[in-house]
């Protein structure tokens, strides 16, 4: 077993939290320089890492290392012979190293000092994903210099546009498609080590998400006369807007128990899965929340725009929502439940709302639980934290990992760290922070898949 160097892991921690690799869909407020800084860090840090193999850049900030294999043959690059023994013959192992800007005044400690106080690490990324970048690399930079090497090839796929949505991730998994690599094992960022994953479960859970719901975001506007508020019409078109977003609100998706939630269920209440198979389908709606969100298509209305001043009428106003697709939803079959829900408002005003998509993807396809990739994945999870519960969960979230579900359905997502119910709320949030023996855990989980793979 690998001695773990926790001052070198803390410490590099440190420095790749001090890199601001802030994405924004805005490039003119993306400082570029940072970015350099973090791929100069990664060869100096890294060094057996890129001794034996180095970056390609991929896309806008993709880089993919790929480390042979014992069995690499001289075939095609990309192709492996099959090995009775292997658990798989191409894996990918993910994390995004970019991070959503903060709002620094709101932070308790600077958010890119990576202070560490108690044995807590602070710093935007620790969760989200540097921690588990930190993890993938510390891990892989140990083994090879120890002379450990795959049966088969590895790569490393890392994007600094996740949290944009960008395309470096898209880029990569095209990449591989005209490689003719095509993993049947990937691992990214999803579910965790949590508490209280499930009425009545008790003790620690790892979720692994194996599939993802779509997610959606569209707009909806409509228009009338503008004018002068001091003699205004019945409805104004933010009025219409308004009936719209309460019409759409009112308008719920029908209920699917898809096979991620039955798999949850067998899982986590197996003496009680028609108990809660029933509950969950008659009251989802009402306990809201998760429990909602795993059995219905949702629609969050989250934006509202009408006129820029108190008096002036709008002549356009429109609704902004995201929608999260499940099962066998998709985004044609939410635009004719958006547009049957909102039918009564037309007709009755004679106006017309119109619905424009700004982006979106359906739900990914659901990951192979009967299989040995699945197996292993389990098998070191246990290794690592010996007792906890692993289920299959489905994602809420979306992550970079759905695009890689063209070209395999072995696709798993699970963040290798104990996160507390607060722990899970600082992503994203103001003051987020890791406890450094977290941080450990995440690296000695990465070394023991390594050594199964």
């Amino acid at each position: 077993m690998i001695k773990l160097d926790e001052v070198k892991i803390t410490k590099d921690m440190q420095d790749l939290i001090r890199c601001r690799t802030v994405s924004n869909r805005d490039e003119s407020l993306v400082d570029r320089k940072e970015f350099s800084k973090l791929y100069t860090l990664l060869e100096e840090r890294f060094p057996a890492l890129y001794a034996v193999c180095r970056p390609e850049h991929v896309g806008k900030t993709g880089l993919v290392f790929r480390i042979s294999g014992n069995d690499a043959q001289q075939l095609p690059h990309g192709v492996q012979a099959e090995k009775k023994n292997s658990v798989c013959r191409c894996a990918v192992l993910m994390a995004h190293y970019d991070v959503v800007p903060v709002v620094e005044k709101e932070w308790k400690k600077p958010p890119f000092d990576a202070v560490i106080e108690d044995g807590v690490m602070w710093g935007r990324g620790t969760l989200d994903t540097k921690g588990t970048f930190c993890a993938i690399l510390e891990s892989v930079n140990e083994e090879l210099a120890a002379g450990w090497k795959p049966q088969n090839d590895m790569y490393l796929s890392f994007s600094g546009e996740e949290e944009i949505d960008g395309s470096s991730c898209t880029d990569i998994v095209s990449w591989f498609e005209k490689q003719g690599i095509h993993p049947d094992f990937v691992l990214d960022e999803g579910g965790a080590i949590v508490e209280k994953a499930f009425p009545g479960v008790q003790g620690r859970c790892a979720m692994i998400g194996v599939a993802e719901k779509g997610s959606v975001n569209i707009n909806c506007t409509t228009e009338s006369p503008g004018g002068h508020a001091s003699a205004p019409p019945a409805h104004s078109a933010a009025g219409y807007i308004a009936m719209a977003a309460q019409a759409l609100e009112n308008h719920p998706y029908k209920t699917q128990l898809t096979r991620p939630v039955k798999e949850m269920i067998d899982v986590l209440a197996p003496g009680k899965k028609l108990l809660f198979k029933t509950a969950f389908r008659l009251f989802g709606r009402k306990i809201g929340g998760e429990v909602n969100a795993m059995m219905h298509t949702t629609c969050a209305v989250t934006r509202l725009a009408g006129s820029s001043a108190y008096n002036v009428l709008p002549h356009t106003a429109s609704l902004g929502m995201n929608v999260r697709l499940l099962g066998t939803d998709t985004i044609d079959t939410m635009l004719s439940h958006m547009k049957k829900a909102v039918n009564r408002i037309e007709r009755k005003n004679k106006i017309q709302l119109s619905f424009n998509v700004v982006n979106g993807m359906n739900p990914s396809i659901v990951s192979d639980t009967h299989c040995p990739q699945w197996d292993n994945l389990r098998g070191t999870i246990l290794k690592t934290w010996p007792g906890v519960i692993v289920s299959p969960y489905l994602m809420m979230a979306c992550s970079d990992s759905r695009h890689y579900c063209r070209i395999t359905d072995k696709v798993y997502r699970f963040s290798a760290m104990y996160m507390s119910k607060e722990d899970r709320g600082l992503i994203h949030g103001n003051n987020e922070r890791i406890a450094l023996p977290t941080l450990f855990e995440a690296v000695r989980f990465y070394c023991n898949l390594l050594e199964t793979l």
